[in-house]
């Protein structure tokens, strides 16, 4: 039968992968110690393993797919029944109908802003539980962290909260247009970012600004982004957490969902195609309302029948702006899609920062080992709003949402972690809250001081050579705006914090105006 999606148990602890053949798994487990495996989800698509130096000749190492009747890539079968049909999905959603399907709809029923729940599907991944407590298994060992890097994640994640709470004042007072927030979701970004190398490709969405600052982007270079001075090196054309950095491997935010799926596969391509840099991969951010668009389809196979160096990051925190995930597919989640594109597929407890780390370190060095591309799943509830345009308590109870505030927090898990090792202290918790508030005001306070890029400049680098007419007659008109009431508020206002105060455009207004 077709390949089985997942293999081990849920909320198993894992220390290393589950071999893709029969043959390999039997080898391994009596090799293995008592502790559970990391567990990819594998599809019927199996490739020879190969190293770092061979990856560019991965291609030439595809297995037969079963296209042909002399070479199938299952066995054939000749009844078509339910029990046909229910072991394909097994591992996917419950069988509608079954008792169990309709337990769990009874339990649900109402509830259309739960995340979407897996049956007896896929399992999760995880390694402490909604405390901080090791789970059943796991050993101080398998986490493989020291003192100082649970201290830096924990300080980092701490420090997500305060710089979306100040921006997000800082939409509220007109002193920027717009802020999207990742509340809920520190661990999931910041495990995976601690677990990548430094020269590792990032495509992110807009929620992943956690990993810019993970990987030491200047405050004031951020800043300069979000309140568009001429310091920002897209020079203010971008809205605001639209972040990019060249020299942190950071690819520029776009706004449209899942544009940057396609685009991180063609940059694992180039990956795969430069000798120089076969250990490092390309890891893309993605929430689970982009996945709905065709972009992650084709983004997806693109990088699996190219076998490109890609890591997939998949956050599924429940909702689509306002879409729960409920309405937005039938299926288990994410993961139960990675299998049909031939990508081996985790999913993994989003709120455990130690389980993420864990899973995505596995899964950079199985990139490298097999020249194939990985899809994670990571399970978390996004506890703020969609953006500062949307107030979800119209579509989510508040109680629902401070439920997960209380029952499962990242920061609270880590932290718990932390302080029972006495790594951490209340008084360092308040120290370092107090520390990164201040750090955030006063790198807002030299932003706002600063220039913003003369007007002139936004209809520049658009083409090259001669300007269209039509940008000619656009630049026209607002410098006709500029003359006729660049002296009265708030245009004045506005226009003194440019640079050249909109006098550049003096020399493109029309002579009949």
């Amino acid at each position: 039968m077709l390949a089985r999606l997942c293999a081990g148990n849920a909320h198993r602890q894992c220390s290393a992968l589950l071999p893709l053949s029969a043959a390999a798994a039997e080898t391994s487990a009596s090799a293995t110690s008592a502790a559970a495996r990391l567990a990819f989800s594998t599809s019927a698509y199996t490739p020879k393993p190969s190293t770092s130096a061979s990856r560019r000749s991965a291609s030439q190492q595809r297995v037969d797919h079963g296209h042909l009747p002399n070479a199938p890539s299952s066995p054939y079968v000749h009844n078509l029944d339910d029990a046909f049909f229910n072991e394909v999905r097994a591992n996917t959603v419950l069988p509608p109908g079954s008792a169990a399907a309709l337990a769990q709809s009874a339990d649900t029923e109402g509830d259309h802003d739960e995340v979407a729940r897996p049956g007896t599907g896929i399992p999760t991944f995880r390694l402490i539980d909604g405390v901080g407590k090791l789970l059943e298994g796991v050993t101080e060992e398998s986490l493989n962290i020291t003192r100082e890097e649970a201290r830096k994640i924990y300080s980092t994640m701490l420090f997500l909260p305060a710089f979306d709470l100040i921006l997000s004042n800082a939409q509220r007072q007109g002193r920027i247009s717009f802020m999207m927030t990742s509340a809920g979701e520190e661990a999931g970004i910041i495990g995976s970012a601690s677990a990548l190398g430094p020269t590792d490709e990032v495509f992110t969405q807009y929620r992943e600004s956690g990993v810019l600052i993970w990987r030491g982007c200047s405050l004031d270079k951020m800043m300069a982004q979000v309140f568009g001075t001429e310091d920002d090196v897209c020079r203010a054309r971008q809205m605001p957490i639209h972040f990019g950095s060249t020299d942190h491997h950071f690819h520029p935010i776009s706004s449209p969902l899942a544009t940057q799926i396609p685009q991180a596969a063609g940059a694992a391509y180039a990956l795969k195609r430069t000798p120089s840099r076969q250990n490092d991969i390309v890891v893309c951010y993605f929430g689970e309302g982009a996945a709905s668009e065709g972009d992650f389809h084709a983004g997806v196979n693109m990088a699996s029948t190219l076998d490109c160096p890609i890591l997939f990051i998949a956050r599924n925190n429940g909702f689509a702006i306002s879409t729960p995930s409920t309405e937005q597919f039938k299926g288990d989640g994410i993961a139960s899609r990675g299998p049909g594109y031939g990508m081996d597929t985790l999913r993994v407890d989003g709120n455990d920062v130690f389980a993420v780390r864990a899973a995505v370190r596995a899964a950079k060095q199985r990139i490298i080992d097999t020249s194939r591309p990985i899809l994670l799943e990571l399970m978390s509830y996004r506890v703020g709003h969609h953006s500062t345009s949307d107030d979800s308590s119209a579509y989510r109870s508040k109680d629902r949402v401070e439920d997960w505030k209380r029952l499962d927090n990242p920061l609270h898990r880590m932290r718990n972690f932390c302080q029972d090792r006495g790594w951490w202290s209340d008084e360092e918790e308040e120290s370092t809250k107090k520390a990164h508030r201040t750090t955030l005001l006063q790198a807002i306070q030299r932003a706002e001081s600063s220039m913003r890029p003369s007007i002139s400049s936004m209809f520049e680098d658009v083409y090259a050579g001669e300007m269209p007419a039509s940008l000619q007659d656009q630049r026209a008109e607002l410098a006709r705006l500029i003359k006729m009431y660049g002296q009265h508020e708030p245009w004045a206002k506005e226009l003194a914090k440019h640079r050249d105060q909109g006098n550049d455009l003096d020399n493109f207004a029309r002579k009949d105006t």
